[in-house]
C-alpha cells in the first residue's frame, strides 16, 4: 500500500469519526480548544506587533520575544478557557440530559477563575474588555426586562462625556491606578506633545532621535 492510500485511509477513518453523533459533544470541546487558540493568536499577534514597537524599547529581538510571548499567553489563555467552559458544560449535559442558565453561569466562573485569575497585564486586558461589554449588556438586559425605564434619549453623548472626564481626570492626578499600556498611550498622546526640540521631533519623530543626543 502506497503513503497516499495510507493517508487516504487515514483521512477517511478521521473524517467517518467526526461525523459520528455520539462523539460530537466531546469533538467540540476539542474543536473549541483549537478555536480558542487560533482567535487568541489573531487577535492578541497585530496588538502586541503595534504596542510593542510604539512604546517599548529594547533590541529587535526582544521586542520579537515580547510579542511572541504575549501571543502565545493570549492564545494558551483563551483555548484553555474554552475547553474548560465547554467540558464543563459537556458533563452537566451528559449527566442531567441538558444544561442550565446557573450551571453555564458556573462553569464559566471555575473557568474564569482557573484561567484568567491569574493577575498579569494580559489577563487584565482581557478581564477589563469584556467588563466594559458586559455593563452595556446588563443596561440593554434591564431595558428589555423592563428593571429600569426606555431612555427618552440616547445616553450614549453622556456615556462618553462621564469615560472621557474620568479617565483623563485619573490620567493627570492618579496615573498609577491606569494599566501600564493605557498610561503609555495616554503619556504619548498628552504629555510626550507638550515638548519637543526642532522640527525633527515636531513633526517626524515624538522624540529626538538617539544619535541627535550624542
Amino acid at each position: 500500500m502506497s503513503s497516499s492510500d495510507v493517508f487516504g485511509t487515514l483521512l477517511y477513518t478521521v473524517n467517518t469519526l467526526l461525523r459520528q453523533e455520539k462523539y460530537k459533544a466531546a469533538l467540540a470541546v476539542v474543536k473549541g480548544l483549537r478555536n480558542g487558540a487560533v482567535y487568541g493568536a489573531k487577535i492578541r499577534a497585530p496588538h502586541a506587533l503595534v504596542m510593542t514597537f510604539l512604546f517599548k524599547n529594547g533590541s529587535l529581538k526582544d521586542k520579537l520575544r515580547a510579542i511572541a510571548q504575549a501571543t502565545y499567553t493570549h492564545s494558551r489563555n483563551l483555548a484553555c478557557f474554552v475547553f474548560t467552559y465547554k467540558g464543563l458544560q459537556a458533563l452537566q449535559a451528559r449527566i442531567q440530559g441538558k444544561t442550565l442558565q446557573l450551571q453555564s453561569f458556573l462553569a464559566a466562573c471555575i473557568g474564569g477563575w482557573l484561567v484568567f485569575g491569574d493577575n498579569n497585564h494580559i489577563n487584565s486586558q482581557i478581564n477589563m474588555y469584556l467588563l466594559s461589554r458586559i455593563l452595556f449588556a446588563l443596561c440593554r438586559l434591564a431595558v428589555e426586562k423592563g428593571y429600569i425605564p426606555q431612555p427618552k434619549k440616547d445616553p450614549f453623548p453622556l456615556f462618553a462625556t462621564l469615560v472621557w472626564g474620568i479617565v483623563l481626570w485619573l490620567f493627570e492626578y492618579h496615573p498609577h491606578t491606569l494599566q501600564p499600556s493605557l498610561q503609555s498611550s495616554m503619556n504619548y498622546l498628552y504629555h510626550d506633545s507638550n515638548t519637543w526640540h526642532d522640527v525633527s521631533d515636531f513633526l517626524i519623530y515624538n522624540k529626538p532621535p538617539a544619535s541627535a543626543n550624542k
